[in-house]
């Protein structure tokens, strides 16, 4: 009886020296990518540091490690997280259901909202260009970072071609390349170019109407005929 009151007492001893384990794995590991991301964001890849991260998180940084790994892994997972959730946003388009005008206005929208809706997007593409996207090219799986849209688009524009509305001679690749950087450099730059130009960008009147300029040139490229 003595026995099994010593043998008790000693596994209370020992859960109270272990770190409290999280109640919710899965929303420690959500806590910590957001961290990383900010972290990475602000500070880039090098300057990112794995107590800060820790401290943002608030979660214990073995966890951290017991997780991800080490830093490099966690900016791994950054990055095919960030990656993988704008593609499931294309993916919930379906876009094929809609008429080839209509889906490319789409296409360009969502684009256009999501870099607005996640201003750190941008910003995280900046710094793995700065690494001369040696960590994208490790992601294994690059079906879950590639664009289902290049693909959609290239049966929009047949189509569109179909039926006497759209040009022939359209790369998908270099559409969608174009449709990007139509909306990726004003959100990019906005803070830079509200000083440039005196105006603040941010404000909504002017957002719709550079949006509304994206889906114009778009398709105005796409209408003209081929010389």
């Amino acid at each position: 009886m003595a026995s099994d009151v010593v043998v008790a007492k000693k596994r209370r001893v020992t859960a109270a020296a272990l770190p409290a384990r999280p109640r919710d794995a899965e929303k420690t590991k959500a806590s910590i990518l957001k961290a990383a991301r900010d972290e990475f964001c602000e500070e880039g890849f090098k300057g990112a540091r794995v107590d800060a991260i820790a401290d943002r998180a608030k979660a214990n940084k073995r966890l951290l490690y017991h997780y991800f790994g080490n830093k490099e892994a966690l900016y791994e997972a950054v990055l095919l997280d960030s990656s993988t959730e704008i593609r499931r946003g294309e993916r919930e388009l379906r876009i094929s259901q809609y008429d080839p005008v209509e889906a490319v206005d789409r296409i360009i929208r969502f684009t256009f909202r999501h870099f607005l809706a996640n201003p750190w997007f941008p910003r995280l593409l900046s710094v793995e260009n700065l690494q001369n996207a040696r960590f994208v090219r490790k992601i294994r799986n690059v079906d879950e970072i590639r664009s289902p849209i290049v693909g959609e688009l290239q049966e929009i524009v047949k189509r569109g071609h179909e039926l006497g509305i759209f040009r022939t001679d359209v790369d998908p690749m270099q559409l969608y390349i174009s449709i990007i950087s139509l909306c990726y450099f004003y959100v990019s730059n906005m803070q830079t170019l509200s000083v440039v130009f005196g105006k603040d960008l941010s404000q909504f009147a002017l957002i719709q109407d550079r949006e509304a300029q994206a889906v114009q040139m778009v398709l105005d490229y796409l209408r003209t005929k081929r010389a």
